[in-house]
């Protein structure tokens, strides 16, 4: 029998039990066998798709960026968590921008900031800059903090359940133009947190 979504058959795997970040690594190299535009398309095809996000969810769309011409690189496929919205559009950590090891704790360290949402089961995690700025164990996500312009965004959300943003966030699905991961992560690398 198919599975929902493509992140069911490791939350059943995992047996609900926290599991560390190489069985997460290991479950999602599994996983993407199948090739990463089959994920994608699962994803898309599932009823999770909105067109208005909240802040302290986690997204998953298509983005173009305005100024990418200077931009010195850019995902395409932006995996963010959005923490502002603005007039024009929102601030975000788009997950993309840090090595997989970083999303893993970093996400375990905001577990500590959900809540569950109103008139629903789900959960968000109440962030903020000042969060960011001040917990110094969270001071490598602003790496990844991203404004997104809703005029460019070139997609609807894909909400990813909060269960599911740890496996979520193991996807190689970064869609990164004028550079590759590699040379993103070592930005990242060369940052002093």
């Amino acid at each position: 029998m198919a599975t929902k979504n493509p992140f069911e058959a490791i939350k059943i795997d995992s047996v609900g039990q926290k599991k560390s970040y190489d069985w997460y690594r290991q479950q999602i190299d599994t996983l993407f066998k199948s090739s990463a535009q089959s994920t994608i398309n699962k994803l898309k095809a599932e009823s999770k798709i909105v067109t208005n996000i909240v802040p302290g969810e986690m997204y998953l769309y298509f983005y173009d960026p305005k100024f990418k011409a200077t931009l010195p690189y850019y995902d395409q496929l932006p995996l963010v968590l959005p923490f502002r919205k603005t007039p024009t559009g929102f601030y975000g950590i788009n997950l993309h921008y840090l090595p997989y090891g970083i999303r893993f704790k970093i996400l375990n360290l905001l577990a500590e900031y959900a809540v569950t949402n109103k008139n629903s089961t789900d959960k968000r995690v109440r962030l903020s800059w000042e969060l960011l700025e001040n917990t110094a164990k969270l001071k490598p996500a602003q790496f990844a903090v991203k404004q997104y312009l809703s005029s460019h965004v070139r997609s609807s959300f894909y909400k990813i359940p909060y269960d599911d943003w740890i496996t979520a966030s193991q996807l190689p699905v970064e869609q990164f133009k004028k550079a590759n991961k590699t040379q993103v992560w070592r930005d990242f690398n060369n940052r002093n947190f």
